[in-house]
């Protein structure tokens, strides 16, 4: 949380470090940050979110775009226009594309898979095989 405050990022909520529990946890966050801070490119592992500010979906796609992680990414809108920029050849690079849902990770019955440093390929479900 101190690293993340260090790079200019503003507690919206959440924020607690729970020293309490053995390990490192912190309790559901959402942070607003410049989408240029160095540690939005880091893979935290805690419940923590990112709100950055864009001006144009082109742009929002290219701060997705621009970590080196690449599992799972997801959208929420009303424009088909964005749906289909979205998980289109120009959109998400993430191996699981969301539209109107959360990020889950893995989805039941669907090959399952990253992109970039979160793994590549494919496995579970019929694409592992085919691929």
């Amino acid at each position: 949380m101190e690293e993340i405050k260090k790079q200019g990022g503003k507690i919206l909520h959440g924020g607690r470090v729970l020293s309490e529990m053995e390990g490192n946890y912190v309790s559901p966050t959402v942070v607003e940050i410049d989408s240029k801070a160095e540690i939005v490119k880091t893979e935290l592992f805690v419940p923590i979110l990112y709100v950055m500010k864009c001006n144009s979906f082109e742009e929002a796609v290219e701060i997705n775009n621009s970590v080196p992680q690449g599992l799972s990414s997801a959208i929420f809108t009303k424009n088909m226009q964005n749906v289909f920029k979205w998980t289109g050849p120009n959109g998400s690079d993430c191996g699981l594309v969301n539209v109107n849902v959360s990020t889950s990770g893995a989805e039941i019955g669907g090959a399952f898979g990253g992109e970039k440093e979160t793994g590549g390929g494919r496995e579970s479900g019929g694409e592992a095989w085919r691929q």
